[in-house]
């Protein structure tokens, strides 16, 4: 199956005065832009599938003949800290491990390796995806997977090198602890994903960084980075057949293994505070999160784009920042998203304030997303929020690396591809009415949880 893209991601205006016109070079210029912007146009991402050992691994790929460059993701899906069971922090320190190199060339021997190539290899791990990724020059690509099958093949699992990553992670949870935006967020999610694997901090914790065992590390990677779970996500200056045959060089190294399973993880409906009290701080730092009653892949979250930008997410002009900073000088800043994923929706804010203003913006943020949730939002309010989303849509897809990881998003997400322009003519036709609906009918965001920093 292979899915295309062809809408055109924007429009840009290339008209010039007729002073213009008559220079050569502006001539030159206007048909440089034309065919820089023609040809962002009739890129786009495609969605292949490559066999291996009877598994179909979906292949996210797009052509760009521009530069000699090729990049490419290796995705593990259910393979993230969600996953982890209770060895908080597991899949964060195991994409550290495998950053150590292969137990061939050691940590040293293999970051000379990729720098001699110009050679860029790293893994990471989210909450729902471990991640590596491999880019270089065209002549170096071949190495570079060369020294990728290397890597997973004969990691560098050594209790040396645990020592060495543990004590990295313990600095690093050392660190943050200090950072109270940092601990509020934690606790935020703490609060409202209370008995679930939402609640703990990705980073992990002194404690269960101290108890993860070599063993541990290499269970994670048998289990989750499998075929069953792997997805390829690639681009650059190559045809799509010769890149299809290089993955599935990479490929043909994985075990088979088991797919991992869909969860879903609902936040508090009954709202609960959480305060922290720090001697060292100067400031209170409020965070705050309620549920969302939405899934990924639902119809209406155009909607709910629109609706978050105008109550927050849009920084200057937001509903909270005109409230809470220009008009009452509490803050400065104050900001509200909305977190829609396949494991986990929930909606969330967060402001600095004074110690003494402390219960004063925390009543403010309760007034104005409850006169949010009753009135809705302006005419004016909704026609800024349209011009500003389609008008930005350009910026989202200039680069290569953001087409591609728009198609995976779409296809992990299940929308066809293509939905992302689909979505924005529906915003472009959104009528008060219907926006001011959907805002009444998300009462739910009114159940505010707390997670507060403060003296």
């Amino acid at each position: 199956m292979r899915l295309r893209s062809k809408a055109p991601l924007g429009y840009v205006n290339t008209e010039f005065s007729s002073a213009e016109s008559s220079c050569a070079v502006c001539r030159v210029l206007k048909f440089f832009l034309i065919l820089l912007f023609t040809g962002h146009a009739l890129m786009a991402s495609t969605l292949d599938f490559v066999e291996v050992h009877g598994v179909k691994v979906p292949f996210i790929f797009e052509e760009d003949k521009r530069l000699p460059l090729l990049s490419m993701q290796l995705i593990f899906t259910h393979s993230g800290s969600i996953d982890e069971g209770k060895h908080y922090g597991l899949a964060r320190l195991s994409a550290k491990m495998l950053n150590e190199g292969s137990l061939k060339r050691g940590a040293v021997g293999f970051a000379d390796a990729l720098d001699a190539r110009a050679i860029q290899l790293s893994a990471t791990a989210g909450n729902e995806t471990f991640v590596i990724e491999l880019g270089s020059l065209k002549e170096e690509f071949d190495t570079g997977l060369s020294l990728l099958g290397e890597q997973l093949r004969e990691p560098n699992f050594t209790n040396k090198t645990l020592d060495k990553v543990k004590t990295m992670a313990l600095s690093d949870i050392a660190r943050k602890g200090a950072d109270f935006d940092t601990v509020a967020s934690d606790e935020l999610k703490a609060v409202l994903f209370e008995g679930t694997p939402m609640a703990a901090p990705n980073i992990g914790t002194n404690e269960s960084i101290k108890a993860i065992k070599l063993s541990d590390v290499e269970n994670f990677k048998k289990e989750h980075l499998v075929l069953s779970n792997a997805l390829i996500v690639m681009g650059g200056d190559i045809s799509m057949s010769e890149a299809k045959a290089k993955v599935k060089t990479l490929l043909n190294a994985l075990d088979v293994g088991h797919r991992g399973k869909e969860r879903h993880y609902d936040p508090r409906k009954i709202p609960k505070e959480s305060i922290l009290k720090r001697p060292q701080t100067e400031q209170a730092y409020l965070y705050f999160g309620a549920p969302f009653e939405m899934k990924e892949g639902d119809p209406e979250f155009y909607k709910a784009r629109v609706a978050m930008f105008i109550l927050g997410s849009s920084g200057f002009g937001s509903r909270l920042m005109e409230e809470i900073r220009v008009k009452r000088g509490l803050a400065y800043s104050a900001y509200s998203r909305l977190s829609v994923s396949k494991t986990n929706t929930y909606f969330s804010g967060y402001l600095q304030t004074k110690i003494e203003s402390q219960e004063e913006a925390k009543k403010t943020v309760v007034e104005v997303i409850d006169l949010f949730v009753r009135k809705g939002v302006t005419q004016s309010e909704l026609d800024q929020a349209r011009k500003f989303l389609l008008g930005s849509e350009p910026l989202r897809v200039e680069t290569l690396s953001q087409r591609l990881g728009r198609t995976f998003s779409e296809y992990y997400q299940g929308k066809p591809l293509g939905h992302s322009l689909q979505e924005l003519e529906l915003i472009r036709t959104l009528t008060l009415d219907e926006v001011n609906d959907f805002i009444k009918r998300h009462g739910e965001i009114r159940n505010l949880s707390y997670a507060i920093v403060t003296k």
